[in-house]
Order: structure tokens, then sequence, then C-alpha cells
């Protein structure tokens, strides 16, 4: 939040582009993140999502060891650590739970309509940079030197605006966050910046297509009505407006001096690559590099002026293409290494608006709380919607400014809603979602020992019960066969017919004696 307040002051309109009073800031919240971390001594993020996020770190470094001075790679590496690793993980740290995290949206908001209205002003009074001659062009408290930071600033804070009118907030939120978005149209108009024209109308068109189509037709008849009546009625679409609009499809037909300068630095940057195909001329390097690759239709400079600076020259130090800026500069490691990373987030945002949108309501999501279905579907359109817009921005434009800073915070929005909110598939919450399966089933294995232990406790008593059982029948057997009539020695027999028969004596002679006396 401090950090976002702190780019609504103005710049100084002599200023280079440096470090400010918002990239100072930047550095004390990661100090904080930092002893915080170490304090509580905690695991914050899976193993994956770690990776994702310090991905970047190997082309950086690399880049840095093969810088044209020390200097040069200490301030290249403190610079893209800073936007790219450092701020994002500070903010993805800081951010608790959606509540947080549209809180966030609705700062870049405020701090876009705070810009916009800026800018629509200098538009309006004539105090704005030079365009074509006038000062009409809307820059906001950037100032001349850093024409697409209010362009930047408005375009997210559009494209926030837009996420929030599509998500499941009450139906104020939602009205509120659609009178925004009509409101910054205007100034990112007059900031007469074609390449934020073409990723904010992509960004927000991919976030009418995730939200549902029904939805995107509705809103996109909305805005068309809206264009038709600030450019047919309100007469907003000055000529310079319209012919800044035909001159994005006359870029190879009759490309003007900005465009044939951009095509001769992306080339020369391409040449470069070509010279170091791995590690990149180095941190800083494109700017030493650029006149041994560049054609002699590379102009000395780019004129500024108006928004109360004087004309000047202000020279072409970057190819105005972060991919070309990382290629010719980092080499194929490091583009390699922060495109993955940026493709990996874009992934699992995606993958968590999925889950999102697929979980019936009142369903568990991630540690299994029950949510509504679209609880998350305004942070999920906000984090794609904003990686969508730099992603494609990146084509016309690179980091460098005092705006720079809101990329990183940028990127630490989307960290957290790929890697650490429970919808995502990377977060230690779908890690932890997964333990009360293994515990279930092993609590059911363990329920069945006691039943084989009943079973065996069963079974254990039946021998000596039926031992005993049988014990006494054997006993009982012998005490039924032991009172045999005793005989007596000197008992006569009888030879009587019909008598019982007399008792045999032991020694008698009879066949039955040998097996009588066996038996005995």
């Amino acid at each position: 939040m401090a950090v976002i307040a702190l780019l609504g002051l103005p710049i100084a309109p002599s200023g280079e582009g440096g470090a400010n009073i918002a990239d100072a800031m930047s550095g004390l919240l990661v100090v904080c993140c930092a002893v915080r971390l170490v304090r509580d001594r905690r695991r914050p993020l899976s193993p994956g999502a770690a990776v994702v996020l310090a991905l970047p770190v190997v082309g950086i470094a690399v880049a840095a060891a093969h810088a044209a001075s020390p200097g040069a790679g200490i301030t290249g590496l403190t610079r893209y650590l800073q936007i790219f690793v450092l701020v994002p993980a500070a903010v993805l740290l800081l951010v608790r739970d959606r509540r947080d995290f549209r809180l966030l949206a609705w700062s870049f908001v405020a701090l876009a309509l705070w810009q916009g209205t800026v800018g629509v002003h200098q538009y309006v009074t004539g105090t704005g940079a030079s365009y074509q001659g006038e000062d009409v062009r809307a820059v906001g408290t950037f100032g001349p030197t850093d024409v697409m930071g209010m362009a930047t600033v408005v375009a997210f804070g559009l494209v926030c605006a837009v996420a929030l009118a599509l998500g499941s907030g009450t139906t104020r939120q939602r009205t509120s966050a659609v009178v925004c978005a009509l409101a910054l149209l205007p100034p990112l108009a007059l900031s007469f910046s074609r390449g934020a024209w073409i990723a904010t109308a992509l960004a927000c068109g991919a976030q009418l297509t995730l939200a549902g189509l029904r939805r995107a037709v509705r809103v996109g008849a909305v805005v068309a009505a809206v264009a038709v009546i600030l450019v047919g009625g309100l007469g907003v679409g000055t000529e310079m407006l319209q012919e800044r609009l035909d001159s994005i499809t006359q870029v190879t037909d009759a490309p003007d001096q900005s465009v044939v300068d951009r095509y001769t630095m992306w080339a020369a940057a391409v040449d470069m690559w070509r010279d170091h195909p791995l590690t990149g001329v180095g941190l800083k390097g494109f700017p030493d590099h650029r006149d041994g690759h560049a054609s002699l239709a590379l102009s000395s400079g780019s004129d500024i002026g108006g928004a109360g600076a004087a004309y000047s020259k202000q020279p072409l130090l970057s190819p105005h293409n972060m991919y070309l800026l990382v290629l010719s500069e980092q080499g194929l490691i490091g583009l390699l290494a922060l495109t993955g990373s940026w493709l990996a987030l874009l992934v699992c945002a995606l993958r968590g608006l999925v889950r999102v949108r697929r979980a019936p309501p009142g369903a568990p999501t991630g540690l299994g709380r029950p949510v509504r279905a679209p609880s998350g579907l305004d942070c999920a359109l906000v984090s794609c919607g904003l990686l969508g817009w730099q992603l494609v921005d990146f084509v016309y434009a690179d980091i460098g400014g005092p705006s720079t800073v809101l990329t990183g915070v940028c990127f630490g929005l989307v960290a957290w809603w790929a890697l650490v909110d429970r919808a995502s598939p990377m977060s230690l919450a779908s890690e932890a979602a997964a333990l009360p399966a293994s515990r279930t089933s092993l609590t059911s294995e363990a329920a069945v020992s006691p039943a084989s232990r009943t079973s065996l406790t069963s079974e254990a008593p039946a021998s000596p019960t039926s031992l005993t059982s049988k014990a006494p029948t054997s006993r009982t057997s012998l005490t039924s066969k032991a009172p045999v009539p005793p005989v007596s020695p000197a008992s006569p027999t009888r030879s009587t017919s019909g008598s019982a028969a007399p008792p045999v004596s032991a020694s008698s002679p009879s066949a039955g004696s040998t097996e009588e006396a066996s038996t005995r």
C-alpha cells in the first residue's frame, strides 16, 4: 500500500528515471519481510513454488558476471532482482488472504484514478508532455521522461476494475468497479501509448472470455456504446487520437520515426545476441553495444519536453522490447529462465481460475473450507489480466522509469494467486489437502487391526475351551470304562442253560483273554 501511494507523488521534471522514494520503500519492504521470515522460521512456499519464483535469478546472476564493469553488473543485478524476485516475494509474503488481495487491487484502481485525473487535466489545459508540437500528452505525475508511466498505471487500474466488476462482490462493489473502468478509458486514450492500448484491449478481452461468454457479450456492448458516445457525441476523439490509432495499422507501410527507431533497435538487439548467444553482452550492456550493431536509420534520440520540463533529447538506451532486451543482455539462458518463470505463473493462475469456476457452491476448496463457487473469481481474473497485460506490453516496452516498481507489485499479486492461494495447484494448502486423504486411508487400515485382533482374541480362548471341554470327555469315557466287573479266581463256572455266563477267570484259557489283558 505504501509503495502504491508513493507513486502518486510528483516526480521532479529533471529526473533521469533512476531510483525514487517508491523504490526506497520497496527496499524497506523487502528487508522487513526477510526479518519476519527469519523470525517466524516457517516455510511459506512449497518447493515447486520457490523454484518458480527464484528461477530468474539464474540468468540474472550469469549476466551480471559477464557485465562490462562491476558497477554496471551490480546496478543491473539489483534492479532485476528488485523487480522480478524481491518485490514479488515481499508482496507474496505480506498478502494474507483474498481480502488483502482485493484491497491491493482497489489500490491499483485508486492510483489509476488519481493519475488519470491529472493526465486529463494536462490534456485539457495544455500542460502535458510534448506531442506533435503541442503539450497535450497525458503523463500524470511521472513527467515527460517517463511517458509510459501514467499509461501503465491507468492500464493496471482498468484491468483490475474490469476483474472486480466481473467478480462475485456485492452489487454496489461491482457497480463501482464498472464506473471506475469507464472513467479510466479517457486518460488511457489521452496517453497516446499504442502499446498500452493493445495490451489493455487483449487483457480485458481475455478477462471477459474467461468470465463467461454471456458476460463478454453484455460488457462488450456497453463498452461499444460508451465509445460511440465519447467519440461521436462528446468529441473526445481528436484528430491526433485518430492519427495515432491509424498508425497502429501503418507501422509497416508508413512508419513514423519512433517506429523506425524501435525496429532498428530490435535488429541491433538480435545482432548482439548472435554474437553472444548464451550469456549476452552483460547487464547494462545494450547502450555500449548499440552503435556497433544499429543501422544509420537510428535517430540520435527522442524529443521530450513539456509538463514542466524544457525541450531536450532523450537517448535511446533500450530496444523498447523486454524480451529482446533480456536476450541481448542475458542471452538465451536469461531469456529461458525469465520467460519460464512467467509462463509457469500464467499456467498456475489459469489452473486456479479453472478450480474456482468448477467448484460447486459450498464445495471445499484447498484446505477444505466451504466457500461459494465464484468467491475467488475476481482474484483469478485480476491475476490473469495483469499478467496477460504485462506479457503483451513487454513486446512494446521494457523496465525503466519511476513506475517500474509497480511492475514488481503486479508480479507479486500474480505470484500470490498462482503459488499461495488455496486454489493454486502449487500452494502449501493444496499439499495439506492431500494429507487428510492419506490419513483417512491409514486410519481405515489401522481400524482393520483391532478387528483382526478381536478375531484372534475370540479364536485364542477357543483352544483352551475346546481342550477343557475335550478333557472331561476323555476322562468321562475313561471313568465309564474303568468299572469292570471284578473277576473272582475261585468262582465256579455254571453250565446251566439260560443262566448268565459265568465270569472268566484270569487263569481260564479262553480266546478273549489275551485281548482283555491288553485292554487292561
